[in-house]
């Protein structure tokens, strides 16, 4: 069988592909060092259960160039780009981090995943784009509030990071 059940998710019929064994990557990433510092804060921060940057930007209370709102989610430019256009996506329900969703995300991340690709194609991102999810400190993640970064407008380079 290649899916396997979901760790932690007794009564569900959720399921996972299995895990590929990790690999080492050599990266000549200037700011690593530098995300890896944020990223060790932001944990420290999320545990400490405050509001987020983003939850505030949902609640205007601190401004953001918006992109395009609904009901369930909101898209932002990113105030410190990494590429020609670079945005966020991110829910309005508060979630954690990717690790944290269960079945009854489901629908809202396919929505997410969607208003990611409508967005890119009205920021003029024809040629392509990068759709990027950190999760937790190894992932660098830097706001524990789900987000998917939309990193287009030049091309990429692979490996990432």
């Amino acid at each position: 069988r290649p899916w396997g059940p979901v760790p932690g998710g007794a009564g569900t019929n959720a399921q996972v592909p299995p895990l590929i064994p990790p690999q080492r990557c050599v990266s000549a990433a200037g700011g690593q060092d530098r995300e890896v510092g944020k990223a060790q804060r932001a944990t420290a921060e999320a545990e400490g259960g405050q509001p987020t940057i983003f939850s505030k930007i949902i609640d205007r209370s601190v401004p953001a160039t918006i992109l395009y709102e609904d009901d369930k989610c909101l898209v932002f430019r990113d105030v410190a780009p990494q590429a020609p256009i670079h945005f966020l996506v991110i829910p309005k329900r508060p979630i954690p981090r990717i690790s944290r969703v269960g079945p009854q995300d489901t629908e809202l991340l396919g929505h997410l995943v969607v208003v990611a690709a409508r967005t890119a194609q009205a920021e003029g991102l024809d040629d392509g784009y990068r759709l990027v999810i950190n999760d937790g400190k190894h992932g660098a993640q830097s706001v524990y509030h789900l987000h998917l970064h939309v990193l287009g407008g030049r091309q990429m380079g692979w490996p990432p990071g």
